[in-house]
């Protein structure tokens, strides 16, 4: 080959090239695909709400055909806008290039069921501020997080995380996960997993009664795989996730307390074998490590009066106490506000979703 062909031929491999890179480029860039704004709702009879597929420019939502399954029920618009009619259930479908996306209406009556309502702003992808409205257990405030990923097609896994005092609901609107990771951390572990934070009033019997009714809530309204649900509870979540553990310990897969007390009784937990992860500073500045040595201690010697092994009882039951020295390499002098560095921690973390 001549050198000026050669230089041709070069050019050309080069133009080529830049053109594969632009085309990848753009591919890479290309918008997600189309999804609905909300998969499922509760409305009172003569609410309102609006759906939109998101991921469409203003002249492709125009193409988005809204169709209502059962229009005695729900009627909807064809901009999206539906509004509940009567007490049923119906599906308000939105069909876009020939496929469809469901969202499922329950429209109920605000004196005997449960609805929920809120959940308008966010914060780093959660929701925040929904309100389930229970005539058995008064408002439960919560914020949830749903990866886009989910449509209810598929069951997904179900993470709980109850905040300490400074969370609780009158310290404002989503200070439980404005001030604790476990929310955000927890979803490196299992992408297909929504997470509910419970923003509940107290530690005690009312806060573990509220957070039942709204797991439940979630799994029977929701597509929940029902072996993955998983809890954990910090500083006075911590002693409400004692109790919730002490009265429906069948619902979760494994909880992590973190620094803590155990409040609730030990044998409905060790008779549903729920595996049970403590972890505390020695020198916890609230509770100490005591009040967890000792639960840890109780736990330990029911299980091995039901005969279980001590590598059984291992799989079963953690007690990690972390020296000063856990705390000072991160740059924590206090341990009790430290035990936020459990929520990045891979070993603990790893622990409760690996089971």
């Amino acid at each position: 080959m001549s050198g000026k062909k050669k230089i041709i031929g070069l050019i050309c491999l080069a133009l080529f090239l830049g053109c594969a890179a632009l085309t990848a480029g753009h591919r890479t860039e290309a918008k997600s695909a189309p999804e609905i704004s909300r998969s499922s709702a509760a409305l009172k009879k003569g609410e309102s709400i609006k759906l939109q597929l998101r991921s469409l420019t203003s002249k492709q939502k125009k193409k988005v055909r809204w169709k209502s399954s059962k229009k005695a029920v729900a009627t909807v618009t064809g901009n999206g806008k539906i509004k509940a009619r009567k007490k049923g259930k119906a599906v308000i479908y939105a069909t876009y290039k020939k496929k469809k996306y469901g969202c499922v209406i329950r429209v109920i009556d605000k004196n005997k069921e449960e609805y929920v309502t809120g959940g308008e702003s966010s914060y780093r992808e959660f929701k925040v501020d929904y309100v389930l409205h229970s005539k058995k257990n008064g408002n439960i405030h919560y914020n949830a997080y749903f990866p886009e990923s989910y449509d209810g097609k598929k069951p997904y896994a179900l993470f709980v995380t109850l905040p300490g005092y400074q969370g609780l609901y009158f310290q404002g609107v989503a200070e439980n996960i404005k001030t604790e990771e476990f929310g955000f951390e927890a979803r490196k572990y299992n992408s297909k997993m929504i997470v509910l934070a419970p923003q509940l009033s107290d530690w005690g019997k009312t806060s573990a009664d509220q957070t039942i009714a709204l797991v439940e809530y979630f799994i029977s309204h929701y597509n929940i795989d029902a072996s993955k649900v998983y809890i954990d509870g910090y500083s006075g979540g911590g002693e409400t996730l004692s109790l919730v553990m002490e009265k429906c310990p069948e619902l979760f897969a494994a909880c992590l307390m973190c620094s803590s007390q155990w409040d609730g009784k030990y044998a409905p937990v060790v008779k549903a074998r729920v595996p049970v992860y403590f972890v505390v500073g020695e020198e916890d500045e609230y509770y100490g490590s005591n009040p967890f040595r000792e639960a840890y201690k109780t736990m330990y010697h029911l299980y091995q009066r039901q005969g279980l092994s001590e590598k059984e009882i291992g799989r079963l039951l953690v007690l990690d106490v972390k020296k000063e020295a856990y705390f000072s390499s991160q740059g924590v002098a206090y341990q009790h506000a430290g035990a936020g560095l459990f929520s990045g921690d891979k070993e603990i973390m790893g622990w409760l979703f690996g089971h």
